[in-house]
């Protein structure tokens, strides 16, 4: 019996503990930071209407771009809006506010091309095409292509009825 015994402490102390349940912890929530307010416009373009995003990174680059862009920092502002765009590559006021930029570089190709992108991710937002339409046509007076600017005008026109 003693035998029977010590066998027994034996199996009982070589056993691994019952596995404990895990516990649920609850997800931490994302905090909501206040938006930062938008940069004052330069004097002599209108301001563009706010970023819709969600995201506040991209409100972030959108408005760090802006204020590179006010400043005259235009390559750092447009590398912020290419990151933005990286995280959002169908919101159509980054295109847009990439169109600006690469406008004011004068890199007239490349603004025309970008705004086109943008109305092409704009859907129903008949003002945002009518302002990339505009974009497109200081882009072709640019390039000095008088004929293509006016055949864009036409079409922002169109839309702003």
């Amino acid at each position: 019996m003693k035998l029977f015994l010590l066998a027994l402490a034996l199996i009982a102390g070589c056993a691994t503990p019952p596995a404990e349940e895990p516990v649920s912890r609850p997800e931490p929530q994302p905090e909501t930071a206040p938006q930062p307010e938008a940069a004052p416009p330069p004097v002599a373009t209108p301001e563009p209407p706010p970023a819709r995003t969600e995201n506040i990174a991209v409100a972030g680059l959108m408005e760090t771009a802006r204020a590179d862009a006010a400043a005259g920092r235009l390559s750092t502002a447009a590398a912020a809006l290419e990151r933005a765009l990286r995280i959002e590559p169908r919101n159509p006021r980054l295109w847009q506010e990439l169109a600006r930029v690469r406008l004011q570089q004068r890199q007239f190709a490349q603004a025309e091309s970008v705004a086109a992108r943008s109305n092409s991710w704009a859907g129903a937002d008949n003002t945002l095409r009518a302002d990339n339409w505009r974009l497109i046509a200081e882009a072709r007076e640019g390039r000095g292509d008088t004929a293509g600017a006016r055949a864009a005008r036409e079409s922002a026109d169109k839309l702003s009825r």
